[in-house]
């Protein structure tokens, strides 16, 4: 997205290509910082891959609590990244959707772009030698690209892709509260407009 006067909207990324909205890891990368004395030592430094899904199960684990089994859980317990125990991240791979679209595939290295906003867009990048995703190395490597369609196959079997037509045979309901209450309330002369906290349904 842009201004009216052509700048990107969603500030600077540093290195990283694209702005917040967008599949590309400007979109998507955020630090993730922890703090736990005595537990997390200080300093502790990992490029792992992990996402915010991950909370939920590293906190039930970290309590002393179960996830449930009876239903999918997209996120892994990641508490072992924290302690430096386990230097590898559970996941083997990351799927980018646009609202139902699956726009990209990733794993610890490679990352496969199919579409941006409905339009195809085709172009593998090497996110340790360019994380940026400035060159499109996918006529070098056919063999990182099959690899990463099957992934993408799986996530199109499970989640859908709407714009390949595809249904999911695992997609679950967005989270919902019963008679929710929002944490804030529109003030016209507070600076902010509307905060996301404040809409009924997310996802």
């Amino acid at each position: 997205p842009h201004s009216s006067n052509g700048l990107p909207l969603g500030g600077s990324n540093g290195p990283f290509r694209g702005t917040k909205g967008t599949t590309w890891e400007g979109g998507q990368r955020v630090p993730g910082i922890v703090r736990w004395p005595n537990v997390i030592a200080p300093g502790l430094v990992s490029n792992e891959l992990v996402t915010v899904m991950d909370l939920y199960p590293t906190l039930a684990a970290v309590c002393g609590g179960k996830v449930p089994d009876d239903r999918t859980i997209d996120g892994r317990d990641v508490s072992g990244l924290w302690s430096g125990d386990a230097p590898k991240s559970p996941h083997d791979a990351f799927f980018y959707y646009w609202m139902n679209q699956l726009e990209a595939v990733r794993d610890d290295r490679w990352k496969l772009h199919f579409a941006k906003r409905k339009e195809p867009f085709v172009a593998l990048f090497d996110l340790h030698a360019d994380p940026g995703e400035t060159t499109d190395v996918a006529d070098q490597n056919p063999a990182v690209v099959a690899r990463l369609e099957a992934l993408a196959e799986m996530a199109r079997v499970s989640l859908g892709d709407e714009r390949t037509g595809r249904v999911g045979n695992d997609v679950r309901p967005i989270g919902t509260v019963e008679n929710p209450v929002p944490l804030t309330r529109f003030n016209p002369d507070h600076p902010y407009y509307i905060a996301e906290y404040d809409l009924s349904d997310r996802g």
